[in-house]
């Protein structure tokens, strides 16, 4: 959705709209979409400078990091964002100090929609996980691990440090 930076009024716009992405739109691979995206937008120019303020929210479908298993992942992300037109791009040296973090438009348009996309991909988590305490997979036999047991005996200890825990066992 292309917005003409210079038919922005002076009340600003309103937007209350939804989304569809493709999955493969998402930075996570195995992230799908459970629903369209739902945004609500402010646009509002104050000289050059368009200051874009919203909030969307979403449900995506994750595979867990930990047990693969797949979860429904709730999104909501507010964001407030100013963007400056692409002549200061190109000029760099003329921007201050305080509009490194700003963002450029070009053409005298705005892409709500890349606005939209980049804000979820930026609240999505590094790494999913079905629950904080997902213990994950068992790295001997690959069962689910529940209530940190899953059957198989582990044996943590290294051959290597054997003459070592020996010799501290006889220190004793």
């Amino acid at each position: 959705m292309l917005i003409d930076v210079n038919d922005i009024p002076r009340e600003g716009l309103d937007f209350d709209q939804d989304f569809d992405f493709g999955s493969f739109d998402l930075v996570e691979e195995e992230a799908a979409f459970l629903e369209p995206v739902h945004s609500l937008v402010s646009v509002k120019k104050v000289g050059d400078e368009v200051l874009v303020k919203g909030k969307l929210t979403t449900r995506l479908s994750f595979i867990c990091s930990r047990c693969l298993r797949p979860f429904e992942y709730g999104v909501e992300a507010a964001f407030d964002m100013a963007y400056l037109p692409e002549e200061l791009d190109v000029e760099k040296e003329e921007l201050a100090e305080e509009d490194f973090g700003k963002f450029f438009y070009y053409h005298q348009q705005l892409d709500l929609r890349e606005v939209i996309l980049e804000q979820l991909n930026l609240s999505l988590p590094l790494r999913p996980l079905c629950s904080e305490d997902c213990e994950g997979l068992c790295p001997v036999c690959g069962e689910l691990v529940q209530n940190g047991q899953c059957g198989c005996q582990v044996n943590l200890s290294d051959p290597r440090l054997e003459k070592l825990k020996s010799f501290l066992r006889d220190k004793r």
